[in-house]
């Protein structure tokens, strides 16, 4: 050998047809190229449809549970937390334009107001005290404008009541400087306090409606998946069972019952639960809605009434807000009965438009005792004892509101209660069903597999 040749060893260039043999031994070991080798095969595509299937049970499974419980939480979080806050509002509102009723009625009582109309309106004071804490204690996610009227509540109702004490305390001196206060306390009222609180009581009452929206369609999304599961298990039984030339595969079908079990499950519990979340709209929030709105107006328009009597010129002005107030109150209560829909509280609207009635009859004796100067027989209708006065038939209206703002709530709240239970456990069980599909899918195409070896 000679040492003037380092390149003696090397070996010979491939040619042109060994480069391309080469080429075509490593393409068909890639890894894509045996898949596509080994889905040509039988127990290759079963092994393909097995994967597939085990992967779309589970995942179907999971999306079903994830959709449901996110129902469910939903619902769950409506009757813990948003329909309380609601209420809250709903009662803060309401007292507060109590209490600014109450004000005015012991305001024009002579000499000492009546320990019943001083307790009213402490109550009243304290029952809208505790509703807003109540309702600011779910702040966390409220919009800055509802922050804001919280802010106004809570600062403006001490002064209020300020006001009042000061009110009073000259009243009972004789000194006429009360009413000044009085007026000042009851614009206040009128013009900020109530209006944060309508507002408030608006966004939280919208903020259940809108969480009821998602509830009146079915979830269409999962009803699709575990139809698509169903008929791809179906489909790989009857191509097993024409391959093996066996009709029946019973891990197939185990599968196939278990996602038949789940979608009926789904479809029954859907079905009932967004049902129920409709007559919790129909026969609950409706009406809910209209009887509060029925309160609040009583209790403007009892404050026009009283406050007519105490402030002098204005009296025409507050006499068309009254008048306004009660037509709306009647249009309420009308449209209310009217609404086959609405077969709740019937008794309670009814006693509402006969106490009503019983109201605009005291006020036009009101009226034209006033009319006439008699002041003191005016007053003694207005805020007296009579059963036939103005104060017997509002206390008779505010109480049957009361009565069916708490049959329509407790109607609202057993119906959302009831679309939380029947689909409480469905995603749970959905998701239990699917992973008992894919194993039983495996049991069933597995030893189909071992034949071929």
């Amino acid at each position: 050998m000679r040492a003037d040749k380092p390149y003696a060893d090397r070996p010979a260039p491939l040619t042109r047809r060994e480069l391309m043999n080469l080429t075509r031994e490593r393409s068909v070991s890639h890894p894509i190229t045996n898949m596509r080798e080994i889905a040509k095969t039988s127990p290759g595509r079963l092994m393909i449809i097995l994967a597939v299937l085990i992967i779309s049970c589970v995942t179907v499974g999971w999306y079903a549970s994830n959709t449901l419980d996110q129902r469910t939480s939903t619902l769950e979080e409506m009757i813990n937390d948003t329909e309380p806050l609601a209420e809250a509002s709903q009662v803060l509102y309401s007292s507060l334009s109590i209490a600014d009723a109450a004000a005015n009625t012991a305001f024009i009582s002579a000499g000492l107001e009546p320990a019943a109309l001083r307790a009213d309106y402490n109550n009243a004071v304290a029952t809208a005290a505790n509703a807003l804490i109540q309702s600011a204690s779910g702040t966390s996610m409220d919009s800055t404008q509802v922050r804001q009227d919280l802010t106004t509540l809570s600062t403006q109702l001490p002064v209020y009541t300020g006001l009042i004490e000061s009110a009073r305390l000259n009243n009972r001196l004789g000194n006429p400087v009360g009413s000044a206060y009085l007026g000042e306390a009851s614009n206040m009222m009128q013009e900020t306090i109530l209006p944060a609180a309508e507002r408030l009581y608006t966004e939280r009452s919208e903020a259940i409606g809108d969480a009821r929206t998602n509830f009146t369609k079915p979830p269409w999304g999962v009803y699709f998946a575990l139809a698509l599961v169903l008929a791809a298990l179906i489909a790989t039984h009857l191509y097993i069972a024409r391959r093996s030339r066996r009709r029946f595969n019973v891990g197939l079908l185990i599968a196939i019952w278990c996602v038949v079990i789940g979608l009926m499950w789904l479809l029954i519990g859907g079905l009932l639960s967004v049902k129920s979340t409709s007559d919790a709209e129909n026969l609950g929030a409706a009406p809910l809605g209209e009887l509060t709105s029925a309160r609040i107006l009583t209790q403007q328009a009892r404050s026009d009434e009283t406050l007519s009597l105490v402030r002098r010129g204005d009296e025409q002005a507050l006499e068309e807000s009254w008048g306004s107030a009660i037509n709306e109150i009647d249009a309420v209560l009308d449209d209310y009965l009217a609404d086959d829909r609405k077969d709740v509280a019937e008794d309670s609207v009814t006693e509402a438009q006969s106490a009503l009635a019983l109201w605009r009859e005291a006020h036009a004796a009101m009226l034209e005792r006033a009319n006439a100067g008699d002041f003191n027989g005016a007053t003694a209708i207005a805020v007296g004892d009579n059963p036939d006065g103005s104060a017997a038939a509002y206390t008779a209206l505010d109480d049957a509101l009361v009565e069916g703002i708490t049959v329509t709530r407790e109607t609202f709240r057993d119906d959302i209660n009831t679309a939380w239970v029947v689909i409480g456990y469905a995603g749970l069980g959905i998701l239990l069903l699917g992973i008992a599909a894919a194993v039983a899918s495996v049991f069933g195409i597995g030893p189909r597999i071992r034949e071929y070896r």
